[in-house]
């Protein structure tokens, strides 16, 4: 793999490539924050969003301005295809290292 992405960022990657044209930044944060049943700032978001561009995992653009923002614009996010890739990479990772320790991770009944 030749980059790291970690436990959010991932989750971040997908949820963006889950919501499609509706990925904004508070729709993301409420589709995590549900699926996960957990809480997250909009900062630790936005400190993600701002990484996963850096390395250009994913891109950015403003939508149109609307009256119930007050006139504000919403910015929306979609993968690149080096962020498709890189979820590709460490989907395999997981695979594999699952089948590995199958045994080992066994629920009892």
């Amino acid at each position: 793999m030749k980059g790291y992405i970690g436990e959010f960022e991932e989750l971040v990657l997908l949820t963006i490539a889950s919501l499609g044209e509706n990925a904004y930044g508070v729709a993301i944060k409420e589709d995590i924050e549900m699926r996960a049943d957990r809480d997250i700032s909009l900062g630790a978001l936005h400190s993600t969003i701002t990484r996963l561009e850096e390395k250009k995992f994913i891109r950015s653009w403003l939508g149109e301005p609307t009256q119930e923002r007050g006139g504000r614009r919403k910015r929306f996010f979609e993968l690149t295809h080096q962020g498709k890739v890189a979820l590709h990479e460490i989907k395999a990772l997981r695979d594999e290292l699952w089948k590995l320790s199958k045994a080992t991770l066994t629920l009892a009944k």
